[in-house]
């Protein structure tokens, strides 16, 4: 069934993509954490405007699939730009890594919300009893323990995007997925090499998982104690 010849020609290109999909996958988690982070203060804010922007951004974000997000940000937005700015291009990982930021950060916000809401109210109280302004409480109390709350959720998340890194193979990105499309359609032995692709997302993801669950437990432990 040629499986020599797939495990051969096939896994230097598949490991080619994988360090596309991984590196994609850290920078968009990155920039997803801080525009999640906004989104969530901005949702938790006082003001209507600020709490409309991050509604509408993750009612928008949410609500579409990412393969239409990907299509509008590579192909529909830089058509937009040309009509003031003529000859503006993005290049696919640049698209991809916007892609990937922006549908973390609607997921990641609520992830932060959740673990803001966590944190006892208490908490607040004693600190603002103490005199501590509403800043300080929030960035010396609430958030450092409502982000240690929310890391298994944001390693969980982390997981996601690498699997919706092979979406992007729709605009050309050459991560994973594309690289074994490429690598089929040129050898036509699909079966073997969609079964590898199979076996490398299914390591990868099986590692990630393994880590997700050794933090959540840590500090579901720093938490009991």
């Amino acid at each position: 069934m040629n499986i020599e010849k797939v495990l051969e020609n096939a896994t230097p290109l598949l490991f080619e993509g994988l360090k596309i999909t991984v590196l994609i996958s850290l920078i968009s988690i990155a920039i997803g954490i801080l525009i999640g982070l906004f989104m969530c203060l901005f949702g938790m804010s006082r003001s209507k405007i600020l709490k409309g922007i991050s509604a509408v951004y993750i009612w928008v974000i949410r609500g579409t699939p990412m393969l239409v997000q990907a299509l509008v940000v590579y192909f529909g937005i830089p058509q937009m730009i040309n009509l003031f700015a003529p000859g503006f291009t993005l290049s696919n990982i640049t698209a991809s890594i916007i892609t990937l930021s922006l549908n973390a950060g609607a997921y990641l916000a609520e992830i932060f919300r959740s673990g803001i809401s966590a944190v006892p109210p208490g908490q607040v109280e004693a600190a603002r009893s103490l005199g501590l302004p509403y800043s300080k409480t929030f960035v010396k109390i609430v958030l450092p323990q409502a982000v240690k709350i929310a890391i298994p959720s944001m390693v969980n998340q982390f997981i996601i995007t690498v699997k919706d890194t092979s979406i992007l193979s729709v605009i050309g990105l050459p991560e994973l997925a594309n690289k074994a499309k490429v690598y089929a359609g040129s050898s036509y032995l699909y079966f073997q090499t969609y079964t590898l692709l199979a076996i490398f997302y299914l390591v990868i993801i099986s590692i990630l998982m393994i880590i997700s669950k050794y933090v959540e437990k840590k500090f579901n432990y720093e938490r009991k104690s």
